[in-house]
This record gives C-alpha cells, structure tokens and sequence, in this order.
C-alpha cells in the first residue's frame, strides 16, 4: 500500500525579499513570453513548430 504525503509550508518574507521574489518573477515572466512570441511569429510566417532546443 502506497501512503502520500504532503506539507505546507508558508513563507513570511521582509520588504527586501519580497522585492527579490517579485524581480524573479518578472524576470521569468520576460523571458517565457519573448520566446513564446518568438515560437508565435516563426509559426505564422513558416508554418512550422519551433521546438526549445532551436531556441
């Protein structure tokens, strides 16, 4: 018999680290929608499937 497991863990970060936290993610935010713009032109043009590894 298989038991899952699971913890929460909530997080009470200052000032400073909520500032970091919320440049991580626009940073990641950036980047993910420049390539997926990337992916979306290339397959309007070509009509081909751009895959990551192109990228």
């Amino acid at each position: 018999m298989k038991i899952n497991k699971a913890y929460k863990f909530r997080m009470y970060p200052n000032e400073n680290q909520i500032k970091i936290i919320e440049k991580s993610f626009g940073c990641s935010r950036y980047v993910y929608n420049h390539f997926l713009n990337q992916r979306n032109e290339i397959y309007k043009a070509e009509k081909r499937c751009m895959k990551y590894t192109e990228q």
